[in-house]
């Protein structure tokens, strides 16, 4: 494997020849929400272990065994909470501003949940900030963070495409058991153990959902497809079905791994750790099938 890292942004780890080795499948995971480096000019108003709610905990390492097969994996050295690399860079929340916003800003249901491309509040309402943010820093975290990331994750795609023809690409999440106040539009939802979203089939072949669905299932896990959560920004600027490109967003239920207090593993661990690197087969099976 070869690792990549830059510093406050993102790590990057390749299998070796990758994608010309003959080994190498036409899957691309990454997973934005896993960053746990906190950097000196975030001074957020809430305890180091309250910011750590936000974070998708686990989820690079549950995919681990993704590399073995010839799948590269991307993976946030930032956390979600400085900045979140699943938003439209355009997504900024005036709420949080000391000064007007010099052009117009977007309608967007996540800046009205709090959750906007820097984060106001946590799933439970908690402000992160007793502070106004000025655009300086706001341009930073873009500039140092979530534009790395991206530029990162299409040249993965891009190189990939360019060794297959096509590419498929996994957009790495967890879930709560329970959907937070602030979380998403249903609060209190009971979540199921994974939730599967391509917006409504605009961002892959709707045949790649359904094959990892059917896996998951025919493996004893209830799936839900597009609800709650049918994919944001990555999947969006990702997935271009028609171009080649299928991007699917995967949610996974805390339950099923860790405890979702002290955010250790839990005695479910190693049997979805083996379950995904044995999803990641099937699927590296399925796409050279496409192809």
């Amino acid at each position: 494997m070869r690792s990549h890292t830059q510093p406050l942004s993102y790590r990057l780890i390749v299998p070796n020849g990758y994608p010309e080795s003959p080994d190498a499948l036409p899957l691309v995971l990454d997973s934005p929400h896993s960053g746990t480096d906190y950097p000196p000019d975030f001074a957020p108003a809430v305890a180091h272990g309250v910011l750590r709610t936000a974070e998708d905990t686990w989820v690079a390492d549950l995919w681990d065994g993704a590399l073995e097969q010839g799948v590269p994996m991307l993976a946030a050295r930032f956390p979600r909470s400085y900045i979140d690399a699943n938003r439209a860079c355009e997504e900024i929340d005036p709420q949080l501003l000391d000064q007007p916003w010099p052009t117009p800003l977007p309608d967007s249901a996540k800046v009205r949940l709090g959750k906007g491309l820097i984060w106001r509040m946590l799933d439970d309402g908690t402000p992160l900030y007793d502070r106004k943010l000025s655009h300086e820093e706001v341009h930073h975290r873009i500039q140092a963070c979530w534009q790395p990331y991206h530029r990162a994750l299409d040249e993965l795609l891009s190189a990939a495409q360019a060794r297959f023809g096509k590419v498929w690409h996994i957009n790495c999440h967890s879930m709560p058991s329970v959907a937070g106040a602030y979380a998403t539009d249903k609060p209190g939802l009971v979540h199921p153990d994974f939730v599967l979203g391509d917006r409504d089939g605009s961002t892959s072949d709707p045949a790649f959902r359904e094959m990892v669905a059917q896996w998951l299932r025919a493996r004893g896990y209830e799936v839900g497809v597009n609800d709650p959560y049918k994919g944001v920004e990555i999947v969006r600027r990702a997935g271009n079905p028609a171009a080649g490109r299928h991007s699917l967003q995967l949610e996974i239920n805390r339950k099923l791994y860790m405890d979702e207090t002290t955010l250790r593993p839990n005695e479910g661990y190693a049997r979805l750790r083996e379950d995904l690197r044995l999803l990641v087969a099937a699927i590296g099976q399925w796409t050279r099938e496409q192809l």
